[in-house]
């Protein structure tokens, strides 16, 4: 298996979700939470999270392609509502340079960007963030939030045009959700009761033109990046859309806007690997092991939904609205 790099990131494929739940960190220990989710990385992930139990020490498998990244990503589910009020999940596609992946997330870790190298800490074991509020629905709200957007995809490699809103019109080539989490961290708390506020984004500017950090989160951590491709191209025709001609996705929250759209990270490197890649800034890190694309596909714990979610549904999963 091969990684791509991106602005000098280390970048690795996470097979499609090897789980569609309904827990999150917002809600631990609840079974269910309120809404959907997919989640890839470690096979470690239960009800509880426990963040006492590293997930490294438990996982016995990964969908990443870097064999000692058992960490768990996670977002919520994009679904398409027809025009008679009927929802259907809508699938994903692997991103480009891992298509044999079965869909999943492309995700970047960087630990600068340019030719200013800007020493940056790993994360430790332990650490866990949240980005997004699954409640907004404006933008006014949403703007609290760097970099949370979609790019409608004109083909596999657009990546211009970003908003923070859903596309309005069909996406030849579908959607993408960009999740970029925040760059600077207290340096003590692992969490926090909101899962957001141990870290922070740069006091000016931003991490790519090497914004500096506020006191109060003085430690630069890696920009975590989630590309996450949605196939809406089987839902193009226009004649299945809202009368009125409204954009038709939804997350599984009953977001209607995209401005719901949210992250959630729980850290699961192996040792130091992730430290040892930072430092050296490398794409493909010879430094790391890898496993294939096939292997990655293979690690699978299966849906832990009991309720339907595919097929057409005369509600979201979990009646959300």
């Amino acid at each position: 298996m091969r990684c791509t790099s991106l602005v000098g990131a280390l970048a690795l494929a996470a097979s499609g979700a090897h789980a569609l739940l309904r827990f999150s960190l917002v809600n631990p220990g609840a079974a269910p939470s309120p809404h959907l989710h997919q989640i890839v990385g470690g096979n470690a992930f239960n009800i509880s999270m426990d963040p006492k139990t590293p997930p490294p020490q438990v996982a016995s498998c990964t969908t990443c392609t870097f064999a000692e990244d058992f960490s768990n990503y996670w977002t919520a589910v994009l679904f398409f509502k027809a025009r008679n009020g009927s929802y259907h999940r809508v699938p994903q596609k692997p991103n480009v340079g891992f298509e044999q992946a079965n869909g999943g997330m492309t995700i970047y870790y960087t630990p600068y960007v340019g030719n200013t190298k800007s020493n940056v800490t790993a994360f430790q074991p332990g650490f866990r963030m949240l980005v997004g509020q699954q409640g907004f629905r404006t933008k006014a709200q949403a703007s609290q939030f760097r970099q949370l957007t979609y790019t409608c995809l004109k083909d596999p490699m657009t990546r211009s045009g970003e908003t923070m809103d859903f596309p309005t019109g069909p996406c030849k080539a579908g959607i993408m959700a960009n999740v970029r989490f925040p760059t600077c961290w207290d340096g003590k708390n692992l969490d926090s009761p909101d899962h957001m506020a141990h870290v922070a984004y740069p006091s000016s500017g931003t991490f790519e033109t090497n914004g500096p950090c506020p006191a109060t989160h003085p430690v630069k951590i890696p920009q975590l990046f989630y590309e996450v491709v949605w196939d809406t191209t089987k839902f193009n025709d226009k004649a299945l859309w809202p009368a009125d001609g409204s954009q038709p996705f939804v997350w599984s929250q009953g977001d209607a806007t995209g401005f719901g759209t949210h992250g959630d990270y729980v850290f699961g490197w192996k040792d130091n690997a992730l430290q040892k890649a930072m430092d050296a800034n490398c794409a493909s890190c010879p430094q790391l092991k890898t496993q294939t694309i096939a292997v990655g596909n293979k690690c699978s714990r299966g849906e832990q939904v009991k309720e339907p979610v595919d097929g057409w549904l005369d509600a979201l999963p979990g009646g959300a609205m």
